[in-house]
C-alpha cells in the first residue's frame, strides 16, 4: 500500500500531531533577506547520505548551526540522524562514521523532518554545494511530509570564489578553502562538524562581503549569481 501511494504521488499520512507541528511551520512569517548578517539568524546545514547519487541514495543524517547576528551560534545547532530501514555499506559508513545501530535507531523520518524545519523556522539557508545538499533534504521532504520545500539558499561554493577570484583556480573544495582561511574541523565529514567548519568559512568572507555592500543574506546571493555567470555564461 505505502509502495502504491508513493508510486501515484498520495501524500504521506501525519498523525494530527505532525500535521499540526507542519502547520504551525507553514505558519511563520517570512523574513526579510536584506537584512545584515549582524541582525539576522542564518542556518548553515550539510547532510550525510547514503552515497551521491541523488536520485537513489538516502538522507542519513542531518547537521546544522546557527549565525546569529554575525556570530557561530553553537549552542544553536541541530545534529539529526533518521531512521533506516536499510543500513548503509560498511564502505559508506567508513566516510561519515554513522553506524548501523545508530541508523537503525535513528529519529522516524517525518519526526526528524519536522524537528528540522522547527529548528529552521524561516531563516536562509547557507551551504557549501548547495544542489545535494537542497535536493537530498528537499526529495526527503517531499518523499515524508508531501510537499515541495521553496526555501532561500546561498552557496559558499560560489560566494567564496566571486569574492577571492584570485583564489578560485586552486580553491575549489571545501577542504581548500578551510586550509587557506586556516579552519580547524573536529571531524570531518560529520555533518555538524562539516556545517560549523562552513559558517566559519562564511565569517572568513565577511569582510570582503563589507567591502562589497553585500553584507545580507541577499547580498551573498547576488555574489553567488555573479559567479554562476561568470562560470556557466548562457
Amino acid at each position: 500500500m505505502q509502495l502504491l501511494k508513493w508510486i501515484f504521488g498520495a501524500k504521506p499520512e501525519l498523525s494530527d500531531d505532525q500535521a499540526q507541528r507542519l502547520a504551525r511551520w507553514q505558519a511563520l512569517p517570512e523574513v526579510d533577506l536584506r537584512s545584515p548578517i549582524d541582525a539576522s539568524r542564518y542556518v548553515v546545514v550539510d547532510v550525510e547520505t547514503s552515497g551521491l547519487n541523488v536520485n537513489k541514495d538516502r538522507l542519513i543524517a542531518i547537521g546544522a548551526v546557527a549565525v546569529v547576528n554575525g556570530k557561530i551560534a553553537t549552542g544553536d545547532s541541530l545534529e539529526i540522524v533518521l531512521l533506516q530501514q536499510r543500513v548503509s555499506n560498511k564502505e559508506n559508513i567508513l566516510i561519515h562514521g554513522i553506524g548501523g545501530t545508530a541508523q537503525s535507531e535513528g529519529v522516524p523520518p517525518i519526526d526528524a523532518l519536522l524537528t528540522f524545519l522547527e529548528y529552521l523556522g524561516r531563516d536562509p539557508l547557507v551551504a557549501f554545494h548547495v544542489e545535494f545538499d537542497q535536493t537530498m533534504i528537499g526529495r526527503a521532504i517531499r518523499q515524508y511530509l508531501g510537499f515541495k520545500l521553496k526555501h532561500p539558499w546561498a552557496d559558499l561554493a560560489y560566494v567564496a570564489p566571486a569574492l577571492h577570484p584570485e583564489l578560485a583556480r586552486r580553491c575549489r573544495s571545501l577542504d581548500h578553502w578551510m586550509t587557506h582561511f586556516g579552519i580547524g574541523n573536529y571531524a570531518r565529514h560529520s555533518a555538524l562538524a562539516d556545517a560549523v567548519a562552513t559558517a566559519e568559512l562564511l565569517l572568513a568572507l565577511r569582510q570582503k562581503l563589507e567591502l562589497r555592500q553585500a553584507s545580507s543574506f541577499q547580498g551573498l546571493r547576488d555574489m553567488e549569481r555573479e559567479r554562476r555567470r561568470l562560470t556557466h555564461p548562457i
